[in-house]
C-alpha cells in the first residue's frame, strides 16, 4: 500500500513540476522601457513592438489628432492613440505605460499606441 500512495504522489509531483515548467517557458517576460531607454537608439526598436513608460506632458494632450507627447527626463516621444480607447486616469502630468509601433516620419520619431496603462492613482496619493 505504501508504495502504490508514494507512486501516485511521485507522479502527481513530476507533472505538476512539468505543467509549471511549461507554464513558465511559454511566458516571455515583457520588458517596460523609460522613453530616454528607447530614444537613445530608436533604430532598435522600430521594427517590434515595444513597450516604454513616461510622464504625460502637460498640454500636450489633443482629443482632436488623438495625440500626446511622453516625456522622459532628458527625451520625448510624441504618441498616437487614433485606434484605442483611453483607460480611466489617463491625463497630463501622469506616469503612463504604453505599447505600440515606434516608427519615423518626417525625420522624427513617434509611437503608434495600441495599449495605454494607468496606475491606481490611490497607489500615489499622499494620504
Amino acid at each position: 500500500m505504501k508504495n502504490t500512495r508514494a507512486t501516485r504522489l511521485a507522479l502527481v509531483a513530476a507533472i505538476l513540476g512539468g505543467l509549471l515548467f511549461l507554464m513558465f517557458m511559454s511566458v516571455d517576460p515583457e520588458i517596460q522601457y523609460t522613453v530616454d531607454e528607447v530614444m537613445e537608439s530608436p533604430e532598435d526598436f522600430d521594427s517590434d513592438e515595444v513597450h516604454l513608460r513616461g510622464v504625460v506632458r502637460l498640454g500636450s494632450v489633443d482629443n482632436a489628432s488623438s495625440s500626446f507627447i511622453i516625456e522622459g527626463l532628458d527625451s520625448e516621444l510624441s504618441v498616437t492613440f487614433a485606434s484605442i480607447a483611453v483607460p480611466d486616469g489617463f491625463e497630463e502630468g501622469r506616469t503612463i505605460a504604453v505599447k505600440g509601433m515606434l516608427s519615423k516620419d518626417d525625420g522624427s520619431w513617434h509611437l503608434d499606441a495600441n495599449e495605454i496603462q494607468t496606475g491606481c492613482p490611490s497607489k500615489y496619493e499622499a494620504e
